[in-house]
């Protein structure tokens, strides 16, 4: 393993969404991740932004099930509960992405962990977290954003809120929120010697990105209609234009420098509103649009790119990793046949990698096993017992 967190043990108990995407990161940053699979039929999601109580649903087809060994274990029973215990006590952090309740109905809950294993760093990920009137409720991306005052400024002016990709919910206030939480109290806990619990809900992580919005409403300076706002779609500076073949760019000319210079290359210098005059937002949106319709996408490529007028072209995902800035930069690679993002950030003296595909739930059972100090009559008696199902 090569990374930063070379010589971590990362415990995982299969999830969907945030859990798997944290234990991708993890891996990706050189941390040993064994991931705990059931040998059941995998299912859905429970409905709150977690997995429920059947088996666990597949990560394995994607690519955040890249990077991981696996074990299967059926947790029912004494001799499958027991070798996940075995797994706990050797491990610096865990991951477990249930609704609340359901790890310690499995017998596996952070006070029998904590006891094995005073040193763990238990991480919690779910949508409403473990306590709470919603912390039972069914729930997914969209409503953890609905109640944190996250998808109400989405949008256009004419139309409803409009939903986003679940970066934001699922994996920006879920995956990146229990990744820093793992990462602190493995921190702390190198100097305190004592392990403890890390409850990530994402309608949390929602909340904590808003923090500038919420700061600039505070202020009295948020407008709360869509498209009234200077990154909301409501400026002219800092919004998508549609250009002559049906593509579309981005324009972002914020600071004075970059608007002056954005203006002077579509040949609009002196003939617009006061860059903050809000009232001639609307007849500079439309001067600008009248513009970039004149050509196209590629088009304006060559015209803007390399420039400080703060354009970009607006990419397909099956374009963008193939944009030379990406190819510079080695952004994205391809494992097991398919393209994907390249471990980040960059580590110039202990860089990470992709440390294996995508592994079969149970694939390195036995090797596992082995690590653990079992012998091969020990393992075939657990298999016979119906430990791995």
């Amino acid at each position: 393993m090569s990374g930063p967190l070379a010589g971590f043990r990362v415990i995982e108990f299969a999830g969907v969404g945030p859990g798997p995407f944290c234990a991708m990161m993890l891996s990706d940053l050189g941390a040993d991740v064994v991931r705990v699979d059931r040998p059941a039929a995998p299912d859905a999601s429970d409905g709150n932004g977690t997995e429920g109580t059947g088996g666990m649903a597949s990560v394995t087809d994607g690519i955040m099930g890249r990077g991981r060994r696996s074990i299967a274990l059926d947790l029912k029973r004494p001799e499958g509960l027991a070798t996940a215990l075995d797994l706990v006590a050797g491990a610096d952090a865990l991951i477990e992405s249930f609704r609340p309740g359901v790890m310690e109905r499995l017998g596996l809950g952070p006070e029998v962990c904590l006891e094995r294993n005073p040193r763990l760093v238990y991480g919690r990920v779910t949508g409403w977290g473990q306590e709470g009137p919603y912390a039972r409720v069914a729930g997914h991306d969209l409503n953890f954003l609905a109640l944190a005052g996250a998808l109400a400024p989405l949008g256009r002016r004419a139309l409803p809120p409009a939903p986003p990709l679940n970066i934001v919910g699922d994996f920006g206030g879920g995956g990146m929120l229990i990744m820093s939480g793992l990462l602190a109290g493995l921190l702390e806990t190198s100097r305190s010697g004592r392990g403890q619990v890390v409850d990530a809900a994402m309608i949390d992580g929602v909340a904590y990105q808003m923090a500038m919005p919420y700061e600039l409403l505070g202020r009295g300076v948020w407008v709360e209609e869509r498209e009234s706002n200077v990154n909301d779609g409501g400026s002219h500076f800092y919004d998508v234009y549609e250009t002559a073949d049906g593509e579309y760019v981005a324009l972002a000319a914020m600071e004075d420098r970059f608007y002056a210079d954005l203006l002077e290359r579509l040949g609009l210098a002196g003939r617009l509103p006061a860059q903050w005059d809000r009232e001639g937002w609307p007849t500079a949106t439309k001067a600008i649009a009248d513009v970039i319709r004149t050509r196209t996408r590629d088009e304006w490529c060559e015209a803007l790119e390399g420039t400080d007028a703060c354009f970009s072209p607006v990419l397909r995902m099956s374009e963008a990793p193939a944009h030379p800035h990406h190819v510079a930069r080695e952004a994205f690679v391809e494992v097991d046949g398919v393209v994907q993002p390249a471990p980040a950030p960059r580590f110039s003296r202990t860089p990470g990698a992709v440390a294996r595909p995508r592994s079969r739930p149970g694939e390195h059972t036995a090797e596992i096993l082995g690590e653990l100090g079992l012998t091969d009559e020990r393992i075939a008696e657990l298999g016979a017992a119906g430990a791995f199902g």
